[in-house]
């Protein structure tokens, strides 16, 4: 199926972050694929341009060079459950295979602050994986999942719908940004070791819990 890329395989990659657009989401938890796409461009001096840019105003979206691939950067605009549009749309125009499409998203289900790579599966009941998967019929692309930890409600963890959204839709703060804001960073470092190095690298050194810090505490077995 060639999901495991070689270092300095001459590949074209899709990286779309999930979130939703407008400065209101803009600093939200559920918008840390979004931040992550802003900082990889940053690092890599690639212009996002807005989506009058773009064929179907579907995303934000620049291309570039990341760790000697040719990247497309895409942050969908048609808010995080409809993002399965922009990434079948660029899919087709750039002639992306799905093992070359990797997803950085938001995850209640790991703790703050840690990283999960896979090379492919289910949607786990992410809204924006479900309607990726929808729109291209696979489930052999990549993710890298950002956590974010599930909001404690009477001191235990909530599954509760209203409880869930007014958290994934709050901005974290103090000891949460900071572990976020690291968390996105390492994102970004998860994504270059993809496409440098394979996902079976990169998954050996970011599939680790996090101790303190950001040290790594041993194999992550979630």
């Amino acid at each position: 199926m060639g999901k495991d890329a070689r270092a300095g395989e001459a590949s074209r990659y899709l990286v779309v972050g999930l979130g939703n657009p407008g400065p209101k989401y803009a600093a939200t938890r559920h918008n840390a694929g979004f931040r992550a796409i802003d900082a990889l461009a940053r690092r890599h001096g690639i212009d996002l341009k807005g989506p009058r840019f773009w064929q179907r105003n579907l995303a934000e979206a620049g291309k570039g060079r990341i760790a000697g691939a040719e990247a497309i950067l895409v942050k969908p605009q048609t808010f995080y459950n409809a993002s399965g549009r922009a990434v079948q749309h660029f899919m087709a125009r750039e002639r992306i295979r799905p093992e070359n499409v990797i997803v950085v998203y938001d995850d209640l289900d790991l703790p703050e602050g840690r990283l999960r790579l896979r090379p492919e599966g289910s949607h786990g009941g992410n809204n924006g994986l479900k309607s990726i998967i929808d729109a291209i019929g696979r489930t052999d692309f990549g993710r890298v999942r950002v956590g974010i930890g599930r909001p404690l409600h009477h001191g235990v963890p909530s599954w509760d719908p209203d409880v869930v959204m007014r958290y994934v839709l709050s901005a974290p703060e103090g000891e949460s940004k900071a572990r976020l804001e690291e968390a996105i960073e390492r994102a970004c470092d998860a994504v270059e070791a993809v496409i440098r190095d394979g996902w079976e690298r990169a998954m050996d050194v970011h599939n680790r819990s996090q101790g303190p810090g950001g040290g790594f505490g041993g194999p992550d077995t979630k």
